[in-house]
């Protein structure tokens, strides 16, 4: 097997590679543990280890159940459903190293809306109670943990005996292989996605669709929701909203131009997202903190401002590489350098860096390619 080239020394890659292979799984779990059994307490779930050792995590790491495996089941064939079905435009990614150009359907927002519909309408006529997705929580992140671990197996498979394109392949170790994912762009079938799956729609629709749930679960709990869970769930709607807003865009970044889908990108997405990302209502739901009209507007206001930033940022990040730097970054003609590198092919080629706008304020310039 030919060794890999990578950035740094070989130890310095796999030893980061396989903590975060081995680390990331106990860290949900006790993040979880912490927030929900600890009260938000790292202290006290370190004493709780310290006392009782290996066994004390082993008796809080909750196994997956009938009742979670159906839940992840059922949402996620859901929303595979709504990403093939529902209408909409035709989105062309960029050009792959290989001359490859990903097609795509544009249905984001409207799987978006039809899902917190569908969810909330469910609850509102009692067929189904959010509740139940908060309190079998620890064990769906369980079952998400190991069934996600299962999935970068079938991805690593895949990529082996049935590349979607030809902008897949092995680097000769198998490490970096399953950790960075072979394929670019895999699908199954023609036209589903996986990487637009495991990123856009089963973990960044599960980040609102969890909002929501710890929003309900407090709300029946204790027969009102704080002002405190009303602004995290109301910031949460916001950007995830802003998010799918801006799919199409999405598909331009890093994460699916030039990530490929192994356990970094769709484990994070599957298993990293719903947990961390979520865990300030996760806490909430059992710690209602009382902020008063004017701090909650005004974290609401400074919230919603981040989040305006934010998608500023990435609006003239893809003007910009629409553009070809022909366009206006605030009133004027933006500044650029041009950059010329060579690719490992010996290919010499060149790309523009934004240096005006948000990229300056924020100290990211950007690639465009």
């Amino acid at each position: 097997m030919a060794e890999a080239k990578t950035v740094h020394s070989p130890l310095v890659t796999y030893f980061s590679m396989l903590s975060l292979l081995t680390l990331c799984p106990p860290f949900v779990i006790l993040l979880w543990y912490t927030m929900v059994h600890a009260d938000g307490s790292i202290a006290q779930t370190f004493d709780y280890l310290r006392q009782h050792g290996l066994q004390g995590f082993l008796n809080i790491w909750p196994r997956p159940t009938a009742v979670a495996w159906k839940i992840i089941a059922v949402y996620a064939a859901f929303e595979a459903a709504l990403q093939l079905y529902l209408p909409g435009k035709t989105v062309k990614g960029p050009i792959s190293p290989t001359g490859n150009q990903p097609v795509y359907k544009a249905n984001g927002m409207a799987a978006y809306f039809v899902t917190l519909i569908t969810y909330i309408g469910l609850w509102w006529f009692g067929i189904f109670n959010p509740t139940i997705v908060y309190d079998h929580l620890g064990e769906i992140y369980s079952a998400l943990i190991v069934g996600s671990f299962i999935f970068c197996i079938f991805l690593y498979i895949k990529g082996h005996v049935a590349p979607s394109s030809t902008d897949s392949g092995s680097s000769g170790n198998i490490i970096i292989d399953f950790y960075w994912g072979m394929e670019l762009y895999p699908r199954i079938g023609k036209n589903f996605d996986i990487k637009v799956f495991t990123n856009c729609r089963f973990g960044m629709m599960s980040w609102a669709v969890l909002a929501l749930t710890y929003c309900i679960k407090q709300y029946e709990q204790n027969g009102k929701v704080a002002d405190s869970m009303l602004v995290n769930t109301i910031l949460m709607l916001v950007y995830v909203t802003k998010f799918f807003w801006w799919e199409a865009g999405y598909w331009n970044t890093m994460d699916i131009a030039h990530d490929r889908a192994g356990f970094y990108i769709c484990w994070g997405c599957l298993v990293w997202v719903p947990s961390i990302y979520t865990s300030p209502g996760m806490y909430l739901v059992n710690h209602p903190i009382n902020l008063g009209t004017q701090l909650a507007f005004y974290i609401l206001v400074a919230g919603i401002l981040c989040i305006y930033i934010n998608y500023d940022c990435d609006r003239q990040r893809q003007e910009f590489r629409r553009t070809n730097g022909k366009c206006i970054v605030w009133g004027k003609a933006p500044s650029k350098i041009v950059a010329t590198y060579t690719t490992t092919s010996g290919e010499t080629k060149s790309s523009l860096l934004l240096t005006s706008g948000w990229s300056v304020c924020l100290l990211t310039p950007v690639l465009s390619t």
